[in-house]
């Protein structure tokens, strides 16, 4: 039988101000282990510390634009693009356009704050 998700759960995310990350499937929400599924509105402003993660992760950008850095350079993911990371790939990420971005993440095993590891 088809499961109803009323609401996601709400995480605060790390950064120079405040963004939070809305959970419907993962570890915090609904207990699944293997996979996460969250919505993230990040601001205009926005900027992220250095990280790599134990997970796979897809981000795909519903609106506005995201700012990706990794070790060969930098690019502008955009509205209708999807960004594939592998796990251990250094990444850092911000939302420096008017009007910040709009995504969802997908991580395969589930987000945790225990697998992703950030610059200090």
């Amino acid at each position: 039988m088809p499961k109803l998700i009323a609401s996601p759960t709400l995480n605060p995310c790390v950064g120079n101000i405040a963004k939070l990350a809305h959970e419907f499937v993962g570890l915090v929400n609904t207990g699944d282990a293997s996979l996460s599924i969250t919505r993230v509105q990040s601001p205009s402003g926005w900027m992220g510390v250095g990280q790599y993660a134990d997970y796979r992760e897809y981000r795909l950008l519903l609106a506005g634009s995201l700012h990706v850095e990794h070790p060969d350079g930098a690019f502008d993911l955009r509205a209708g693009q999807c960004l594939d990371t592998e796990p251990g790939e250094w990444v850092r990420y911000s939302t420096p356009g008017p009007i910040g971005a709009d995504y969802v993440t997908v991580c395969i095993p589930a987000f945790s704050r225990a697998g992703v590891h950030r610059d200090v």
